[in-house]
């Protein structure tokens, strides 16, 4: 007869599974689009890309225990594709196939693509303090136009403004969002420049 203790293992692993696949997920859902756009930048026939894609994704499931929660997964994910990637280019260079990438030309490109995802991220930063800057009601006013996808007639609807005037005021926002985030990268060059 069972005990308690063994009745109740299997649905603690269980738990402890399913928090890890939960956890994958959302990490994978979060990066996957970036990740798609490395392997198809590194693998212009998109059967291929498609190919390696799919490897990688079996490859980061089936060693997601070694990954540090907390850590880059994106640049965890992109490491992983990059190795399936050169292995991929292995195989047809084995086939006699013309393969006109270079492994180091493939490592530079991986570097490059870090590089420009370290300044997308910088950007984004400087974007969300400039957000944080502006009157509630603006804020939410680009929620309705970014997140919420709302039109310009569903937002002076909800605003209680005009079409026009409701274009005008988003016009505004834009304009102010662009000329905090050039402030806040000169910001950030004088400091770097004062160091």
């Amino acid at each position: 007869m069972a005990t308690p203790e063994t009745q109740s293992r299997p649905s603690d692993t269980q738990d402890v599974d399913s928090d890890a696949t939960e956890q994958f997920l959302r990490l994978l859902g979060q990066h996957e689009r970036m990740l798609a756009t490395f392997v198809m930048s590194m693998l212009p026939n998109v059967s291929d890309s498609d190919d390696i894609l799919q490897e990688t994704k079996i490859a980061l499931w089936q060693s997601f225990g070694s990954f540090e929660i907390g850590t880059d997964f994106g640049a965890w994910a992109r490491k992983a594709a990059l190795y399936r990637i050169l292995d991929f280019r292995k195989r047809m260079a084995r086939e006699k196939l013309k393969f006109g990438v270079s492994e180091e030309n493939y490592q530079l490109l991986a570097a490059e693509f870090e590089d420009s995802t370290s300044i997308t991220k910088n950007k984004f930063g400087k974007l969300a303090t400039c957000l944080a800057r502006l009157p509630d009601e603006h804020q939410q006013m680009i929620r309705m136009r970014y997140m919420e996808k709302m039109d310009i007639d569903q937002i002076a609807s909800a605003s209680g403004r005009s079409r026009a005037a409701t274009y005008r005021i988003l016009s505004r926002i834009r304009l102010s969002l662009r000329e905090c985030v050039k402030r806040e990268e000169c910001r950030l060059m004088h400091a770097l420049g004062d160091g």
